[in-house]
């Protein structure tokens, strides 16, 4: 994959995630408005479970393909707590009953998963070749 695809992908998911954790964070705030706004369509767990999905297929071949190329850990080491954190809100049902504690690990999970692109963008795209390249 060419550098520059590299780069548009890693700010595509850096901006996914980051607007994802935004979501999950005025999502408590909203609530109430919903049915006056008509969105709930937009903020339902249909349209978290497909964009939890999305981001983890999205950021694993992403941030694998990346590894390959830098040999560092650190941004696949925030990508695996943040989609597990994603995961956990999506499949643990007793977190759909009370609205704080779900928005709250899906906010954390978001901005793992988006800190995770950022790193990954400044690894690739920051790198200066010297003596202790890996590669």
């Amino acid at each position: 994959m060419s550098p520059r695809r590299l780069l548009l992908l890693d700010r595509i998911g850096a901006t996914g995630s980051l607007v994802c954790a935004v979501h999950c964070a005025l999502l408590p705030l909203v609530i109430a408005a919903l049915p006056s706004l008509g969105v709930a369509l937009w903020l339902g767990d249909s349209f978290e479970a497909i964009f939890v999905i999305f981001a983890s297929v999205f950021g694993l071949s992403v941030l694998v393909w990346s590894y390959r190329k830098h040999r560092a850990m650190r941004a696949l080491g925030l990508l695996l707590p943040g989609l597990a954190a994603l995961w956990l809100a999506i499949l643990y049902a007793p977190l759909h009953h009370s609205v704080l504690p779900h928005a709250v690990v899906m906010t954390f999970g978001g901005t793992l998963v988006g800190l995770a692109h950022v790193i990954n963008l400044r690894l690739n795209h920051g790198h200066v070749h010297d003596a202790c390249c890996t590669h």
